[in-house]
């Protein structure tokens, strides 16, 4: 039986490169991930000081002072906070990221968003109001919804 060694020298991730001894965000390369798998759920509130990599179920709320990734198998119902976060599932709660938030062209995202920096994939969509600030990000739980008005004076049109 051989063993193979492979030494990665070089990490992409949120878009941005480095090397191993680089400091740009995204996951750093040895960090000890939270994966919460797809065959797990979790009901209540989730924290973390890591990064975290969600494949299963969330019902709650769910913070990291990390970095966030959803994959497209992840059903989360839950208010989200973040440094930064990907997000290619389906979420149904407000998203409060610090930094950078990137929506996958296979996201479902129910709520309001705010962040810093905010890049969304073509296909991926999107029910809630978007807030992009280079102030403070708000906390989830802190985030209210915009009153939507209905259009006045606007007739119907006649074939």
């Amino acid at each position: 039986m051989n063993t193979y060694l492979f030494t990665i020298d070089k990490i992409i991730m949120f878009n941005k490169e480095k090397t191993s001894g680089g400091t740009a965000s995204g996951f750093e390369e040895g960090d000890n991930e939270t994966v919460i798998g797809a065959s797990v759920k979790v009901d209540g509130d989730f924290i973390s000081e890591g990064n975290v990599l969600v494949q299963g179920i969330v019902n709650g709320s769910l913070k990291t002072t990390g970095n966030l990734k959803i994959e497209e198998s992840a059903k989360i119902k839950a208010n989200i906070e973040a440094q930064n976060a990907i997000v290619h599932g389906m979420v149904k709660g407000n998203v409060a990221i610090q930094d950078n938030l990137e929506i996958g062209s296979s996201a479902k995202i129910e709520g309001d968003i705010t962040t810093k920096i905010l890049s969304i994939e073509p296909g991926a969509m999107l029910h809630g109001h978007c807030s992009v600030s280079t102030g403070e990000v708000k906390q989830a739980d802190e985030l209210e919804p915009a009153s939507v008005q209905k259009p006045s004076g606007v007739k119907k049109m006649e074939a």
